[in-house]
């Protein structure tokens, strides 16, 4: 008995020395990405500032995110008194997180010890100042796949805005998401910007800008894509004042079930519809009808790169995928 006792004893001071191990070299190895550069910089030009303001507000749209959101109203716009100011609350419950994130504050307030370096790593390679890993619902690893002159202008764009004083909460990433996001950061590899002549080219890079992939390609439980799903729709969100759910639209050429039967101006037309605000405060009705696409920052793109966006998608693979949009909506009608 005493040596079974010994004996168990031993193999659990076994696994927590090698629990002990792999995590001293979870920890040592990752995020395997380089020190952010202590000369890096980033000139603001007027030219590279609006530049800036067009992808972070329109393309990448990092305003959406780093922005409080008011669901009461179509699409849910942002509140421009609170402009980078972050605090949008994102969890398995209204966004299929795996733990709680919150986004931060991008204003200068919050970035000023920041060197231009520091904000290159942390946007393009997925690291923060302090070395933490981030999340990627952070698209960081689409940004490091962009032309550098892009990310840097959305970065000069940022260091413009005006500064805000607010208080974000910690995180706090599920078991075992907490350890394996230290694996996800990679080094930036920068592409060009393909010329808007090439059409489906350049929509290909605008759709990876704006990680439409992210909201419109389905995932299984643990967050992985589904094999032949691409951009077939079906991710859930949901109105984080009252839970109504909403699922993001099938947007592959299927003609029944995608955009196939679109032409190209009805694309560029449903986007620009929304230049326009109807800032009406919505009925219970029509929050079971809400969307958490940000249609209102979209709609300001240009014409010519809607127009590209809508090429490359053409091109992909139709999925036959009809997604039920709005169930609460139905629920309340029977």
């Amino acid at each position: 008995m005493r040596f079974l006792l010994r004996l168990v004893s031993l193999l659990v001071v076994l696994v927590a020395l090698a629990a002990a191990g792999g995590l001293t070299y979870l920890y040592a190895k990752y995020p395997d990405v380089p020190a952010a550069s202590a000369t890096y910089r980033i000139e603001s030009t007027p030219d590279r500032v609006d530049r800036g303001r067009y992808l972070a507000n329109h393309v990448a749209i990092c305003m959406d995110c780093h922005t409080e959101r008011d669901f009461s109203k179509s699409a849910g716009p942002i509140r421009h008194d609170k402009l980078g100011a972050g605090g949008e609350k994102f969890d398995n419950f209204n966004s299929g997180v795996p733990g709680t994130l919150y986004a931060k504050n991008i204003t200068p307030a919050a970035l000023s010890t920041w060197t231009d370096g520091e904000l290159l790593r942390a946007v393009a390679e997925g690291v923060s100042k302090d070395g933490t890993p981030l999340f990627p619902l952070m698209p960081y690893p689409n940004y490091g796949q962009m032309a550098e002159d892009d990310v840097m202008a959305i970065l000069a764009y940022v260091r413009s805005l005006a500064p805000i004083e607010s208080h974000v909460p910690e995180r706090s990433l599920d078991v075992p998401v907490n350890f394996i996001v230290r694996t996800i950061p990679r080094k930036a590899m920068f592409g060009t910007r393909p010329s808007p002549s090439d059409k489906v080219a350049y929509g290909e890079y605008l759709v990876m800008a704006a990680s439409c992939a992210d909201c419109h390609t389905p995932r299984d439980a643990q967050g992985q894509s589904l094999p032949g799903m691409a951009f077939a729709g079906g991710n859930e969100f949901r109105d984080p004042e009252n839970g109504y759910r909403v699922r993001s639209a099938n947007v592959t050429p299927d003609a029944d079930s995608g955009i196939g039967a679109w032409t190209e101006e009805q694309f560029i037309n449903k986007f620009k519809g929304f230049e326009v605000p109807d800032d009406h405060v919505l009925t219970d009705a029509e929050r079971r009808q809400n969307t958490a696409m940000p249609w209102r920052m979209y709609a300001g793109m240009t014409r010519e790169d809607l127009g590209a966006i809508y090429a490359y998608l053409r091109t992909l693979k139709p999925v036959v995928h009809r997604v039920d949009k709005w169930p609460d909506a139905q629920a309340a009608a029977r």
